[in-house]
């Protein structure tokens, strides 16, 4: 289940570096942790620590002088664009494609953190010069709505390769994401592909379907009552699995290991058992893609009590329906009808846990469930919008939620992700394009049409505000005072990736 199945070692830097990596992110050599762990080396690990076991001993010695002496730094993708005077937001979009996408490099050795495609892919932009696995999903769409079928099938394939080297889909295609995945949405973006292939596509990535399942289900046939949890699946009575976001990792995340460390080492003065607890409850936060959020917290304020493994997550396990179902339908088409009724059956018992477990029938709403504490979540979050976007609530339901959206969540700008403020980025006041794309299809569903068609105006409106006072899309949106988004551990990024896929999609909505 672990990496390197292709004879690479596959390390991430601060495992190659050791002493080295650690200093130079605690001394804040580069006011961005990123920066170094995106560094290329100009030498072997071997010598780069042997200089620098040298070098720091004299009385001269400069660490950063050092650093530029034995790495190349990494080059802001997007910069020289300047977007053009009077350009529509779709045009913007449009002659973005290409500077946001990298080549592919087939057969390429790692060089550096990089993981090497060999396809072409999109970048979020700004400071992410990779690619992000949930995030192209949502950049699919505007790639689709651009007729651009083959960075689409590029990009699926990019995916199927990660998951042919590795066992599953990394985070991103770096090394230091190697311990983690992200929001399963590679059975959309291979759905998204047979919109236009056709739906025997999903016999082509049948056995990456299959492998990506074993991944999140990966040790359920070993659990018991005394040992319910292995990795991302946890055993919440007889015959009931549900999963959780994970990482295998339980050190600082070295892209922001100085935010980690100071968290932990500084902050919490945990000994070395918890303190790799709270990484790992970082890093888990991570990979469900809200990094971070009162969601994770167990006073739902501050950062420090963050308890993320402790909780069946309703995004995660309503995206595992979709895979159940996807490989039901794969099998079919197959002509495997022994499978099909299997992921069938699997897809129904996680529907039905999903009811049981994270929806509250009196407050009429979606909540995570702690599954340690034995209890629903508090936190009132847009992750509630997955089963109406998966389809597996009530119409009754869906109702209820709509009815909150509408009364709590909706502003100016769109729907505000959480409904407190902690000055973390996924919580108020800030939207997220990936977020109100689910929410409006969610509602959709559900014949809720005026309320979806509120969401999109208000969200379109402020996207296309902040183009034309700023002539660039951004990551993310403050929704309620309609200002600069605020919160998260690096500025604001400009781009970018998802913001530009869902509102190309929107805007193509209103002429078809």
């Amino acid at each position: 289940m672990s990496p390197a199945r292709s004879g690479q070692s596959w390390q991430s830097p601060d495992q190659q570096f050791g002493n080295l990596f650690k200093d130079v992110q605690l001394k804040s050599v580069f006011p961005d942790s990123k920066t170094f762990a995106d560094c290329t080396p100009k030498f072997p690990p071997a010598t780069i620590l042997a200089n620098y076991e040298k070098a720091r001993q004299r009385r001269d010695f400069n660490l950063k002088t050092f650093v530029e002496q034995h790495f190349t730094l990494p080059i802001t993708p997007a910069s020289g664009y300047t977007s053009k005077a009077g350009q529509s937001a779709q045009q913007h979009i449009i002659d973005l494609w290409p500077v946001l996408t990298r080549p592919g490099v087939a057969g390429a050795r790692q060089a550096g953190s990089l993981i090497p495609l060999p396809k072409s892919y999109v970048v979020p932009g700004g400071r992410f010069g990779e690619i992000y696995y949930w995030d192209s999903y949502f950049t699919m769409l505007g790639l689709q709505a651009s007729g651009k079928t083959d960075l689409i099938r590029n990009m699926v394939d990019n995916f199927a390769y990660l998951i042919r080297t590795f066992g599953f889909i990394p985070n991103g295609n770096r090394t230091y994401f190697l311990g983690r995945s992200q929001p399963p949405f590679f059975s959309f973006m291979v759905n998204l592909l047979s919109e236009t292939q056709g739906r025997r596509v999903l016999v082509n990535y049948l056995p990456y379907l299959q492998q990506e399942y074993n991944f999140w289900m990966h040790g359920k046939a070993q659990l018991t009552e005394q040992n319910p949890t292995f990795r991302r699946v946890v055993r919440l009575a007889e015959g009931v699995y549900l999963n959780r976001y994970y990482d295998d990792r339980e050190t600082p995340r070295p892209e922001s290991y100085k935010e980690d460390y100071n968290l932990v080492e500084k902050n919490l003065n945990r000994n070395e058992k918890e303190a790799g607890a709270v990484y790992r409850h970082l890093r888990a936060g991570a990979e469900s893609g809200w990094d971070f959020s009162s969601r994770w917290f167990r006073d739902g304020k501050n950062l420090r009590t963050i308890h993320t493994t402790d909780f069946i997550p309703v995004d995660l396990n309503s995206l595992l329906v979709n895979l159940e179902r996807t490989l039901a339908e794969g099998y079919r088409l197959k002509g495997d009808q022994r499978r099909a009724k299997m992921y069938l059956l699997l897809a129904q018992q996680r529907r039905d846990a999903i009811q049981k477990y994270c929806w509250n029938e009196r407050r009429q709403f979606f909540f995570d469930y702690d599954f340690v504490a034995r209890r629903q979540a508090t936190v009132y979050s847009l992750a509630a919008v997955y089963p109406l976007f998966v389809k597996v609530a009530t119409p009754q339901q869906a109702q209820g939620v709509a009815k909150i959206l509408q009364r709590d969540f909706l502003k100016p700008g769109g729907l505000t992700t959480t409904l407190v403020r902690t000055g973390e980025q996924w919580d108020a006041p800030n939207g997220w394009a990936p977020l109100q794309w689910l929410a409006i299809q969610g509602l959709r569903n559900y014949n809720q049409t005026e309320l979806a068609n509120k969401v999109k105006l208000n969200w379109v409106t402020e996207n296309l505000r902040v183009y034309k006072a700023a002539g660039k899309m951004v990551e993310k949106y403050d929704v309620i005072s309609t200002a600069a988004a605020k919160g998260g551990e690096y500025p604001l990024q400009d781009g970018f990736g998802w913001t530009n896929g869902v509102l190309l999609r929107l805007l193509k909505e209103g002429k078809e």
